[in-house]
């Protein structure tokens, strides 16, 4: 049976929760939600285990800190035993309008902390990842306050629906492999 690493960024703590940069926590949360399983405490992450179609999911939302995140998909990664290629991780993507998905198998840290740490960690760029645009109606200057806010009322109405394509763009990982489901997913 071959196992995948999920790996959702986001930021601990109530202050993050609900945030722009935690959208890979929300879609995380929702595929935990939609297969009735719980996240525990583990090392370096929250972490659930599923199953789908015959495959095992291992979901983490590493507890390290977005600039850390590196140190829980390399300690994940090693313990189960997963190769990069079977390893996916979600990611808020500025450069994307609100909603729209990319799978892509590698590409640079775009100025993510969060990416850029587990590009060092694993010394590679070449790992899977979907970026989930969150928009950049943002003035200048203002960035992190932006990554950092709560969703608005606006964006809410949307952000459900996206989220769920997400989640079935990750099952499509799993299954049908990247290449295929970059096909099906990035016209979405």
């Amino acid at each position: 049976m071959s196992k995948f690493l999920i790996t959702g960024l986001g930021n601990i703590g109530s202050e993050y929760a609900d945030t722009r940069h935690n959208i890979g926590f929300m879609v995380l949360d929702y595929l935990a939600a939609e297969a009735g399983i719980a996240f525990a405490s583990g090392r370096y992450a929250d972490v659930a285990e599923m199953k789908y179609k015959g495959k095992t999911l291992i979901l983490i939302k590493p507890t390290t800190y977005m600039n850390l995140s590196g140190k829980a998909v390399n300690y994940w990664l090693q313990h189960e035993k997963i190769s990069t290629e079977n390893s996916l991780v979600i990611v808020d993507e500025l450069a994307l309008p609100l909603g729209k998905i990319r799978l892509g198998p590698k590409g640079s840290d775009g100025g993510h902390n969060g990416l850029k740490h587990i590009q060092e960690t694993l010394n590679t760029s070449q790992y899977p990842r979907l970026r989930f645009g969150i928009g950049n109606t943002f003035n200048k200057g203002h960035q992190v306050d932006y990554v950092l806010g709560k969703w608005t009322t606006e964006e809410r109405t949307i952000l459900n629906e996206r989220i769920k394509i997400a989640g079935d763009a990750i099952k499509a990982f799993v299954f049908a492999g990247l290449q295929r489901s970059m096909n099906s997913y990035n016209a979405s």
